[in-house]
């Protein structure tokens, strides 16, 4: 049997996509157009919904945490809500100022849809194709010890054998996998809220929304409302931080690569949850760009790069690590920052260090 050629496979992938998309978040400034049998489709999930629900409640019931003074502390940074909240940057950003405020440092991720599964150590110059691209992306941006696996708990081992161990370990995502034993656990939400409130693949949810009230604090990126009482929240934006080149790694502040970009036709690509909103940000920032959406987490083949005309290409940081062998010299990307509460680092701090929480 034939295999069908790999821009097909990623096109019809982002298809399905677009259409669930439109069944999940019906409301909202972002909210995609609600294509003709939306409500066949929806009662057609519904079944398998249900069963996710039956496999979520299992996992919490199985989810155990560490004693408050163990060392390391894992706190899990993570989303009850499929994909594109800003959890990666929130999780980088934590990590980075852990670091600086004195703590020993390491960071997790699962290396989604790379093609190892086995738990190991991760650098800034791995292959993200085999070790993950958000694996990739943590360790270039958060200059810490990274590990990644399927089996996070056997990562955590990796982590905890380190000389001299951690004393915190960031997760990015974990909260549906119950052999990490976690200290902490941060759900982040984003305008989307809850979409249309009901459980994959009917809506967009891993979990019931109700299981985030057991979990300790909320992180909400921009304006996004809570989407439940009774939890600490705070708040953070994703911004832009500056334009590197791929090649050479040269910076240029947005308003110096805007000035570079001014007349010259500009392609952007963008591989993540939400491509619109890089678009967005790309537009904000004055560049008018082709617009190049892919499937969340697509591999990018020369191809790919070979078949967008221009002389700049512009793309996420997630895009860019999967881009590092086959870059050319038109490849830039916009690395971001999230900018969180100091609010939440002292919360953080307090937690981590038993104190009573006012």
């Amino acid at each position: 049997m034939s295999r069908a050629p790999q821009g097909a496979t990623e096109a019809l992938r982002a298809a399905l996509e677009r259409r669930l998309l439109a069944l999940w978040f019906p409301e909202g400034p972002d909210a995609p157009a609600r294509p003709a049998g939306s409500g066949l489709l929806a009662a057609l999930l519904g079944p398998l919904a249900r069963l996710t629900g039956r496999v979520a409640r299992r996992r919490r019931a199985q989810v155990t945490h560490r004693p408050a003074a163990a060392r390391p502390a894992v706190i899990v940074i993570g989303n009850l809500v499929v994909g594109g909240t800003g959890k990666t940057p929130a999780a980088i950003a934590l990590a980075r100022e852990l670091s600086q405020r004195g703590w020993r440092v390491a960071a997790l991720a699962g290396g989604y849809r790379a093609a190892r599964s086995d738990a190991r150590l991760v650098t800034a110059d791995d292959d993200a194709a085999e070790h993950g691209d958000e694996a990739v992306l943590l360790a270039a941006a958060s200059g810490v010890p990274v590990a990644a696996g399927r089996r996070r708990g056997d990562a955590l081992a990796l982590l905890e054998a380190l000389i001299p161990a951690p004393e915190v370990v960031v997760a990015d995502d974990g909260l549906q996998h119950p052999g990490l034993a976690r200290t902490l656990e941060v759900a982040v939400f984003d305008a989307r809220g809850a979409g249309n409130g009901r459980l994959l693949p009917a809506g967009p949810l891993r979990e019931p929304l109700a299981h985030a009230s057991g979990m300790d604090a909320l992180l909400l990126n921009g304006d996004a409302a809570p989407p439940l009482a009774g939890l600490p929240c705070f708040r953070f934006r994703v911004e832009p931080a500056h334009f590197r080149h791929l090649l050479d790694g040269r910076l240029l502040e947005p308003d110096a690569f805007a000035a570079k970009a001014a007349g010259r036709p500009v392609a952007a690509l963008a591989g993540i949850a939400q491509p619109a909103r890089f678009f967005d940000t790309l537009r904000g920032l004055g560049l008018a760009a082709r617009e190049h959406p892919l499937p969340d987490h697509a591999r990018i083949a020369p191809a790919t790069l070979a078949g967008i005309d221009g002389p700049l290409v512009v793309m996420t940081s997630k895009d860019a690590v999967k881009c590092a062998a086959i870059a050319d010299d038109r490849c830039w990307t916009l690395e971001v920052a999230a900018r969180i509460e100091p609010a939440f680092y002292d919360w953080i701090e307090e937690r981590l260090r038993g104190q009573p929480i006012a």
